[in-house]
Parts: C-alpha cells; sequence; structure tokens
C-alpha cells in the first residue's frame, strides 16, 4: 500500500504499521513491524477485550457494581463510570458523563482479578494474548497504559477484531457500538464534545506505532492466527451479554 510509505518522513526514529482487511487478512505492512513498542492507551482494547471474555465466561457481569458506588463493569469500559482521568476519585455520578479514564481501566482490572482470583495481567495473557499467538505483548503494569507490543503482534489482535473467535460475534458487536448515547464528554488533550458517542464501526483495523527508545526486538511467529482456550479456572460458557 503506497501510502503506507508516508511513514517514512515521520520525525521519529522507528515506526511501524499495518492494515488489516474486514475480513482478517493482511493488506500491508511497513517498517520493523517485530519491534516492541510502549502502547500507552492501546493497552485499553486489549484490557477491555480480556474483560468482555470475563464476562462471556461468567466471571463477572456487564452489570454487576463495580468502582464508585452506582458504577458497574459496563461503565468501566464506557468511560462512564464517573472517575476521574488519572485519579482513583469521582467527579461525575455514573451514567452522567463520558470522561477518558485511566483510573476507570485501573479499577476494571483490579475487579476482573478479584472476580477471577488470578493477577489482571496473567488474565489478559491467558484470555487473549495466548490464544491469539500475541508472544511479544506483556503487561508490565497499568491496564490502561503500560503494555508492550509489536505490530506484528497488534495485526493479530486486528484480525480478532474483524473476524472474532474468542468471543461471540454478538459480544464484539455490542462491544463496539455506542454505549450511553448523547453523553457530554471531556476527551483530554481534545476538549469537550457534545454529544461524546465514542464507539468503533469495526470495519477496518489499522496497528501501528511509532516512538523513540523501546525495549529490543521480540521474535513473532509469522501468520496472524488464533485458538480457542486457555488453563485459567474460568471455563464456563454463557449466553453472549445484552448491550442496550
Amino acid at each position: 500500500m503506497e501510502s503506507l510509505r508516508m511513514i517514512e518522513n515521520w520525525p521519529v526514529p522507528t515506526a511501524a504499521a499495518a492494515v488489516v482487511r474486514a475480513d482478517g487478512t493482511l493488506a500491508g505492512s511497513y517498517g520493523p513491524t517485530g519491534h516492541r513498542f510502549p502502547l500507552a492507551s492501546v493497552t485499553k482494547p486489549l484490557a477491555a477485550y480480556a474483560a468482555l471474555v470475563a464476562v462471556e465466561e461468567g466471571a463477572v457481569e456487564l452489570d454487576e457494581p463495580a468502582g464508585p458506588e452506582g458504577s458497574t463493569v459496563r461503565h468501566l469500559l464506557a468511560h462512564t463510570s464517573g472517575l476521574a482521568f488519572d485519579e482513583h476519585r469521582s467527579v461525575a455520578a455514573p451514567g452522567n458523563r463520558r470522561l477518558y479514564s485511566n483510573a476507570g481501566f485501573e479499577v476494571l482490572g483490579d475487579h476482573i482479578a478479584k472476580a477471577t482470583d488470578i493477577p489482571f495481567p496473567e488474565y489478559l495473557r491467558q484470555a487473549v494474548l495466548q490464544p491469539l499467538g500475541m508472544v511479544a505483548t506483556d503487561l508490565p503494569g497499568s491496564p490502561a497504559k503500560d503494555g508492550v507490543s509489536t505490530v506484528d503482534d497488534l495485526m493479530r489482535f486486528a484480525a480478532e477484531l474483524q473476524a472474532p473467535r474468542l468471543l461471540a460475534a454478538e459480544t464484539l458487536a455490542g462491544a463496539t457500538s455506542v454505549v450511553h448515547p448523547g453523553l457530554t464528554g471531556v476527551l483530554p488533550g481534545y476538549g469537550h464534545q457534545r454529544p461524546n458517542d465514542w464507539g468503533s464501526a469495526s470495519r477496518y483495523a489499522t496497528a501501528s506505532r511509532r516512538t523513540g527508545p523501546a525495549p529490543p526486538p521480540h521474535p513473532a511467529p509469522s501468520g496472524i492466527s488464533a485458538s480457542r482456550g486457555r488453563s485459567s479456572g474460568w471455563t464456563r460458557t454463557r449466553a453472549p451479554p445484552v448491550w442496550p
């Protein structure tokens, strides 16, 4: 894809990108796709996917209490729990505003760890990373921002989003639709939005990272594939959750 060549002009020492088609196949890539980059907030989609696996397995419910009083797992996933951006304090009532929140995803990770009796980084590995073959991806800290991965691994995750194997299609369709539509929202760096209807058509996915110094490269397996099943104690299956 010729557009990927534009990455050569980015003012960064290392950059890589890939485009995955709607059918989950690779359309093109550029740069050192096996180089490990800090994910920053790209960690959140991985954490959210693990949370949805926990929902389908019956470890947690979307509408069970989690976080501040009146908040649920669904609120934490949709950034509507009322928690501040980077502090574990409430600044709005749950369901009233969409406030982008690192703290909310940290609370979500703690909630799943308590429900499953598995540390969240290990749960993420068992529920998502291992089945998808994302062997170069780690979560050494916060589920909001501390992931480390490669474009090769993000390709695998992008393919999963296009053709899910770890989740029921209905679950992913609900998760990539707007939850609590019409809310006023705040996104750091972009300001207020009225409304802030975050969502994703999930029709196309692009995997890319650009940064300065990063952890050393990690070899990744070729191809894009996934396999169901893992070794945690949570193996129950359930009907896909209901999204409003």
